[in-house]
């Protein structure tokens, strides 16, 4: 399958050597020399050959800009996919690659009759917080205290751990539908984001994180620390006490409106029928 863009990228199916050692070298880009976690070319080509997703967006001259890997399978007895990894080169981040790949991935996807697409992030991420829920309708369904172990041997995790929310996919629902179309749509509840900040609402929580964990964490590493353990604690005491994660938000921080003078709030709403520990 393939599928050109207005700005004359392609996204294609991963085929050929070249496409596979690019994809290898983009996770060196991203995640360090040294990430121990790196899948090869072998486990790229035989996931493929086992119904999963490699693919690339690849510039005017064949360079590639970025890929999505994952692999398929059965959860809870349904037909479903786990989105391991999702990066962009440098130079091509901002240009929506991001969600065009993650678009991509549902409509191979969807030919194959799955129903719903799981993957992890980082809480701590807002960014990528408001692509998975705001821009493609996935909703955290399961917090995980270090989820790949405290030091992957990435740059991104030393010092923070790898804390993960895995999320969930509904990619067959008007919802996700209306988001990929780019429509006008609800959001994961009630509102549509930016939607208020206001902690006097039954039966809801906010948990807040910071716009930019990564500047934090190379600059302040103990503040970055604190984030995290501050946040893993509020989440996992309002998911152990029935609470689920129903929406990303943000509110202008003293009248600024720049992305890094917003205040970034999750919300979670108390689910019916569940009492509190």
């Amino acid at each position: 399958m393939r599928k050109r863009l207005a700005s004359g990228i392609a996204l294609r199916n991963a085929s050929s050597e070249e496409d596979y050692a690019a994809i290898v070298d983009l996770q060196r880009q991203t995640w360090g020399d040294s990430f121990d976690d790196a899948v090869p070319p072998p486990m790229l080509k035989i996931s493929q050959k086992m119904g999963g997703v490699v693919a690339g967006a690849y510039d005017g001259a064949g360079r590639m800009l970025g890929f999505i890997y994952g692999m398929s399978g059965f959860r809870f007895g349904e037909r479903a996919h786990w989105s391991h990894m999702l990066a962009v080169t440098r130079e091509a981040r901002g240009l929506g690659l991001g969600r065009e790949l993650k678009a991509f991935q549902r409509e191979l996807l969807l030919e194959l009759e799955v129903e719903t697409v799981y993957w992890t992030y980082d809480p701590l991420v807002a960014r990528n917080a408001n692509l998975n829920l705001n821009r493609l309708g996935a909703l955290p369904v399961e917090y995980v205290e270090d989820m790949y172990g405290e030091d992957t041997g990435s740059i991104l995790h030393s010092g923070l751990g790898t804390d993960r929310f895995i999320v969930a996919w509904p990619i067959g629902s008007e919802r996700v539908e209306r988001l990929m179309e780019g429509g006008p749509t609800a959001g994961p509840t009630r509102d549509t984001p930016p939607f208020p900040v206001d902690e006097t609402l039954p039966r809801t929580g906010w948990v807040e994180v910071p716009p930019n964990i990564g500047s934090i964490l190379r600059s302040a590493p103990e503040d970055a620390s604190a984030w995290r353990r501050r946040t893993r604690a509020q989440f996992q005491e309002h998911l152990g006490n029935g609470y689920a994660v129903t929406g990303f938000t943000w509110r202008p921080d003293d009248g600024a409106h720049t992305l890094l003078n917003r205040r970034y709030y999750y919300r979670l709403e108390k689910l019916e029928g569940t009492e509190t520990r």
